[in-house]
């Protein structure tokens, strides 16, 4: 894809995989890498940020004898979504405004 993703962005996509519920670290980088060109070393940096502001937690748990890390988001992980999708909707509205032929909505 050509255009850039702003951090913004790329946390309503992270927000929005955890939504389904718990998900191990490798699967929700997958997850995201498939509709975003994002590599896993800026995910990483990302799933810390959102820890770190509260929108979501993290935990291990041992899975054929090794560790995983587990994300679950919170419910202030849950509020910021709701309005990341609401910006989403507005936004993609104008942006298909503007982008379609003669200036209407697609």
């Amino acid at each position: 894809m050509i255009f850039q993703t702003g951090s913004a962005l790329l946390d309503a996509c992270v927000l929005a995989v955890l939504s389904r519920g718990e998900v191990y670290g490798y699967v929700l980088t997958q997850d995201i890498k498939n509709v975003i060109d994002v590599s896993e070393s800026t995910l990483y940096p990302v799933l810390r940020r959102l820890q770190k502001d509260g929108l979501l937690t993290a935990f291990d748990r041992s899975f054929s004898g090794r560790n995983r890390r587990y994300y679950v988001m919170t419910e202030e992980g849950g509020k910021t979504l709701q309005i990341y999708r609401n910006e989403w909707s507005d936004y993609k509205k104008v942006i298909d405004q503007i982008l379609s032929e003669g200036g209407e909505e697609a």
